[in-house]
């Protein structure tokens, strides 16, 4: 009984944890990119319209959903420490360092790149998609609040590989908490509208393996392409990049400061 307080205790914890991320990462890059920085960067937007103001509210909704279920599931990797069933414990308790820390998040980001792609892909499946993953398509033109707004099955997909990573998997202690930064921080943008990543001269990204905004966006506008999260190869290897990326990205990024405003959403 002690232990099942305890674990509820741990789920609110999470909870309020888990928002605030969520909440200063989403508000935050709305508020810099969105409002602060529009009419100075605006000729980076990928598209000149904005989402509804509707649609933001929903998918602030439908995140805060995906966020209590977060909550949950990860709340388990407590309750298997606290019972001495993870396996690894001992192991992520005595390895300490930079190095050890470093190299467990990039590790888990690989890891994660590869679950991500295939499990995403597995969800765009016709069979699946209306089950797993049409919440988050309703986004056809997504925002900064986009990044957690999920089905149910699709929330619990995607917190699922932070606990089997736990289990399987030897990792510092606490470089799970910046891994989920880490992928926070990348969702968000992802979604954000507009484009950062500096360009080449010849209009190719400058770091080419990496995905970006136009990368992802262009999946939300063809659902067939760029599952990726965070790199590009799984959908170079396996013929899932949109053939359409490199010129729409060259597109975005040499669009030019003289052309007109577009009437911004935060106006």
């Amino acid at each position: 009984m002690d232990l099942f307080i305890a674990w509820l205790e741990r789920i609110g914890g999470n909870l309020v944890t888990d928002l605030e991320r969520y909440l200063v990462l989403a508000i935050g890059v709305w508020f810099v990119l969105w409002v602060m920085l529009s009419r100075f960067i605006w000729f980076r937007k990928v598209r000149s319209e904005w989402p509804p103001r509707e649609q933001m509210v929903s998918e602030l909704l439908h995140s805060l959903r995906s966020i209590a279920i977060f909550s949950v599931f990860s709340s388990l990797i407590w309750v298997l420490y606290e019972a001495q069933w993870l396996p690894w414990a001992d192991v992520n308790a005595q390895m300490t360092g930079p190095w050890w820390f470093w190299g467990s998040i990039a590790v888990t980001i690989l890891c994660h790149d590869a679950y991500f792609y295939w499990v995403h892909r597995w969800m765009h499946s016709p069979k699946r998609f209306r089950l797993y993953h049409r919440r988050h398509h309703k986004s056809m033109n997504p925002s900064p609040f986009t990044a957690y707004s999920f089905d149910l099955r699709e929330a619990a997909l995607m917190v699922i590989f932070v606990v089997g990573f736990e289990i399987l998997v030897p990792n510092a202690h606490g470089s799970t908490g910046m891994f989920i930064v880490i992928q926070l921080v990348k969702n968000t943008l992802a979604h954000s509208g507009f484009e950062l990543m500096p360009a080449r001269r010849d209009g190719k990204p400058m770091f080419d393996f990496f995905t970006t905004t136009v990368h992802h966006d262009l999946h939300h506008a063809r659902a067939g392409y760029n599952f990726g999260l965070y790199f590009t190869w799984w959908d170079r290897w396996m013929g899932t990049e949109d053939p359409t990326y490199h010129a729409e990205f060259k597109r975005v990024v040499q669009q030019r400061k003289n052309q007109k405003l577009p009437e911004a959403v935060a106006a």
